[in-house]
């Protein structure tokens, strides 16, 4: 164990203040003060937050496994971002989520913490601020929840969502079983089944080693995920008594590992700025090229919506995370230790595959190369980001026609106007959606296809946005351009009629003006207008200080960490 607990600066002596510190603790509970670890169990249960309703049940089981390991539980509600219901957008909010969450971390007598998370800004968000805090931690995600079926086929949550609405748009769906289909598609508690950011960033921060290897994924009804949630309530004790801090375990090789996860899993793009945000705090020296470089030839072993067939319970059957990770093993950092002390790869010993179609033998994948790829050129020079996986082939190499919309509101005014002047070689270009200028980045990239195009057959078109898209989504979309327009970058400056090219392969994203031309040019004031102008509280701080999406889109004074000291007392 560490020398002297954390929690023994509040509890330990014979003055006022610790009098004070422990006297208001004893509320009918046997307290230790001075051996016992003080556990937080931070804990994003809402009923606002749908998909993380049920984690206080998980709370029980990991408060039990701290009181049989020797440790005090104690839970600490936390900022809780439900992805669904918070407008204009959870991402907003990540990062006050997590600078909250740290604050409260270090605020309190605490010795080490389980996060509990599961929706898809809270793991991120507890991450970040376990990161700047830097106490022993550990994840318990909440799971994903069970296939619902509608018309006798499985129902993906979000990627269906986004299909059917389309077949309604384009007429060969009514109105009436759109509607039906809603009561089926929520079967059980948990996160969305699909591939989407609550199960890839499960996922990813069991491949970082945050998370007891073989946990992630566990569907949230499984009794499995209780016995983990209890072992994982055992370990935060161990891990104090060790002093096994996030800064001794997670590593540049812990992000090698993420990034290969990521690829092989087919996982969400935002996975990007969450771990480029992950890092930020951590110190480590992670860039958007490092994606590309490490994870673009990765081959996409997971047969998962939205880029597969599959759902997360039948990732679960066929074998798990871990044997995905096996297949890829090769590609692995070797050295990257996990929350058990040991490094990822020796837990993957005895994965196996037990369903093929689900999850592909590296000899059979899906796609042989299937990383986000990362895109530059004149009309992102900070870099933008593609998902090839989710993508049409015949589209990664395109050259078309730009259609602007000015702003989200543009986009839903004109989309469906007949006269649109718009075809299925258009590129689309949709504008002011990014960390300053929505504000907040919101998951809009991409945007449904015109209602005439759709009713002629047309399912897929290129779409560029500064903002970013779900994680279930799908598409030829290039998101999260940087600079974005509110920011400066030149998508704020493209027209309507502009030639745009777009190079996948070269890993190019070109507007054809020429340089003297584009100088010339100012946003117009549709541009102008449609930018986020807060006067007060969150978003104007936000606004003022969030960084681009190349860098993790975090506030600018809260990269880094503060540690877990606090050198003044309360009274």
């Amino acid at each position: 164990m560490a020398s002297t607990l954390r929690s023994s600066e509040w509890y330990s002596g014979d003055d006022r203040n610790s009098y004070i510190h422990r006297a208001w603790m004893r509320r009918g509970l046997p307290h230790d003060f001075d051996s016992r670890p003080q556990i937080a169990i931070a804990n994003t249960a809402s009923d606002l937050t749908p998909c993380n309703a049920h984690l206080t049940e998980i709370a029980q089981s990991v408060k039990n496994g701290i009181y049989e390991a020797g440790g005090i539980p104690l839970e600490l509600p936390v900022v809780s971002l439900g992805e669904t219901q918070v407008r204009p957008t959870a991402m907003l909010w990540r990062n006050m989520a997590a600078m909250a969450t740290e604050e409260m971390l270090r605020a309190n007598p605490i010795d080490g913490v389980v996060l509990l998370g599961g929706c898809d800004k809270t793991i991120p968000s507890l991450l970040m601020a376990a990161a700047s805090v830097d106490i022993p931690a550990v994840v318990v995600p909440g799971g994903p929840m069970l296939t619902g079926t509608f018309r006798g086929e499985p129902l993906g949550c979000g990627t269906d969502v986004w299909r059917l609405s389309e077949e309604v748009r384009a007429g060969t769906l009514s109105q009436q079983q759109f509607l039906k289909s809603e009561s089926s598609m929520i079967r059980s508690k948990g996160h969305c089944n699909t591939m989407g950011t609550a199960s890839t960033m499960a996922l990813v921060a069991e491949a970082l080693g945050i998370v007891i290897p073989g946990v992630a994924g566990t569907p949230a009804p499984d009794s499995r995920l209780l016995e983990a949630a209890h072992e994982a309530g055992r370990l935060s004790v161990e891990l104090v008594r060790e002093d096994r801090r996030p800064s001794t375990f997670l590593t540049k090789g812990s992000f090698h590992n993420a990034i290969v996860a990521l690829a092989a899993i087919g996982g969400s793009t935002n996975a990007v700025v969450h771990l480029l945000a992950i890092a930020g705090r951590l110190g480590i020296d992670i860039t958007i090229d490092d994606f590309d470089r490490i994870g673009a030839e990765v081959p996409l072993l997971v047969n998962l919506q939205p880029a597969g067939q599959y759902l997360m319970d039948d990732l679960h059957r066929a074998g798990g995370f871990l044997a995905v990770l096996k297949e890829v093993q090769d590609l692995l950092d070797p050295t990257a230790v996990t929350i058990t002390g040991k490094p990822l790869i020796d837990h993957l010993a005895d994965a196996e595959i037990w369903d093929k179609d689900v999850i592909t033998p590296r000899e059979t994948p899906l796609i042989p190369a299937a990383g986000i790829s990362v895109l530059r050129g004149s009309l992102a020079p900070g870099g933008a980001i593609i998902k090839p996986a989710a993508a049409s082939a015949h589209l990664l190499k395109h050259r078309g026609r730009a259609v602007v919309f000015d702003s989200i509101e543009d986009f839903h005014n004109r989309i469906d106007d007949p006269e649109l002047d718009i075809d299925e070689t258009s590129v689309m270009v949709l504008r002011g959606c990014g960390p300053k200028g929505y504000p907040g980045m919101p998951e809009v990239s991409n945007m449904p296809l015109p209602k005439k195009l759709l009713e002629a057959g047309v399912r897929d078109m290129v779409r560029i946005c500064d903002g970013r898209m779900s994680g279930t989504a799908y598409g030829t979309v290039i998101l999260h351009v940087t600079p974005e327009a509110a920011a400066g970058g030149p998508l704020a400056l493209v027209r309507t009629g502009d030639r745009i090219s777009l190079d996948v392969r070269n890993r190019r994203l070109d507007l054809e003006v020429p340089p003297e031309e584009l100088a010339a040019r100012t946003p117009n004031q549709a541009t102008l207008d449609g930018y986020a102008k807060p006067r007060r509280g969150w978003e104007r701080l936000y606004v003022d200080h969030v960084l681009q999406a190349d860098t993790g889109a975090d506030l600018d004074f809260l990269v880094g960490s503060s540690g877990s000291k606090v050198s003044r007392e309360s009274h």
